[in-house]
């Protein structure tokens, strides 16, 4: 009999301070206009703790929804670019917090599709028998890192986290297709300048980064790869799109999400939109639209779910989950976040205070590492 990885418990953790497009306007050259116009977004969450500490929060949540003890779960995905430390690994500070001794731990980082591909890789193991229980996190903390001077991208991105738990099932359900793909030509269109081993030894630490941001590139392809990638695995899986009870996507930005959906032939009625709330957490965005849209009532027993994402790579892919017969938690977790005794402004000009007009450290400029990214003059 055939194994599949069902999702039987879900959760998030969403930091409180919310930061407005008012709030933006403060310091930015925008309006709530301009920024709603543009992005249909009017507010995004900065966190007061570690991108860890959302991550376990969410993972408790999802535990206490599937009824699944820590010490019972195999592996551990932390999906998501940010990294409280690079070594050890995100993931194993979430096993410890969690007292899942047993589980194996890995961070996967494909920029905002981190954590569908988490789903993808814990699911093959899962199917493949290496690995009977997952949990699966989606988490951003990019407020830390953001060029808080760079209107193009500071408007876009907030903080927060999600996670499934994944276990064994002889049931058809769980993912059941996906595509994955990257159109790597195009990966300086998107890219964080600061990080990693080609910056070493020019004085650069964690949050002195310069982003670099091709709108009109980063739209035209976003649109292009993730309704070819759904259209694809619809097709894989031999679903049309009227069989699909809802679309997940990632929440890029509403005008890609709304040109998605037309070329997927499905209505903005059957999708599930956060954007407005919380902007583009990255990694974090399809599951915790995810557990909104279970929180809503809106998945149905029974029915398939559309799970487009696309992010920096440029990755992208397209899930298709056929989701169980339970919608309603198992149990819930009591934990909470500590008390935030600043305002998520207050927080992110204190970002700002050690940053310079082009976003970067005052200890030094970023060097133009890389070929096709220049810093400007």
């Amino acid at each position: 009999m055939k194994t599949h990885a069902a999702i039987t418990g879900w959760g998030s953790c969403m930091p409180p301070a919310v930061l407005s497009n008012d709030d933006l306007s403060t310091f930015l050259d925008t309006s709530d206009e301009w920024i709603t116009t543009r992005t249909g977004m009017k507010e995004r969450r900065v966190s007061h703790v570690t991108a860890t500490e959302l991550a376990t929060l969410a993972s408790r949540r999802a535990l206490a929804c599937a009824d699944l003890d820590p010490a019972d779960v195999d592996l551990i995905v932390y999906g998501g670019v940010s990294n409280d430390e690079l070594c050890p690994n995100s993931a194993s500070g979430v096993q410890v917090a969690l007292g899942a001794t047993n589980a194996a731990a890995m961070d996967l980082n494909t920029a905002c599709t981190s954590f569908c591909y988490g789903l993808a890789a814990a699911s093959a193991m899962i199917r493949d028998g290496t690995i009977r229980s997952a949990v699966v996190i989606g988490v951003e903390l990019i407020s830390r890192y953001m060029d808080w001077s760079n209107r193009s991208v500071a408007v876009l991105f907030g903080d927060g986290a999600a996670a499934v738990v994944l276990q064994a099932t002889d049931r058809e359900e769980g993912l059941m297709a996906s595509v994955l793909g990257c159109d790597a030509e195009a990966r300086q269109t998107l890219r964080v300048r600061g990080f990693g081993c080609g910056y070493a030894g020019l004085g650069i630490t964690l949050g002195d980064t310069f982003w670099d941001f091709d709108g009109p590139q980063i739209f035209k392809r976003a649109v292009q790869a993730m309704a070819r990638a759904s259209g694809q695995v619809l097709e894989r899986a031999g679903v049309s799109a009227d069989q699909v009870g809802l679309v997940v996507p990632h929440q890029a930005n509403l005008r890609i999400i709304e040109s998605v959906a037309k070329y997927a032939g499905i209505p903005m009625e059957r999708v599930m939109l956060t954007v407005e709330k919380y902007g583009n957490m990255s990694a974090a965005t399809v599951p915790v639209a995810l557990v909104e849209a279970l929180e809503e009532g809106r998945v149905e027993p029974g029915s398939w779910l559309l799970m487009p994402a696309f992010g920096g790579g440029l990755t992208y892919c397209s899930l298709l989950v056929r989701w169980g017969d339970r919608i309603t938690p198992l149990g819930r977790s009591d934990a909470e976040l500590p008390p935030c005794t600043e305002s998520a402004l207050e927080m992110v000009n204190r970002v700002r205070a050690g940053q310079d007009p082009w976003g970067r450290s005052k200890s030094g400029l970023l060097a133009p590492v890389f070929p096709e990214a220049r810093a400007p003059e």
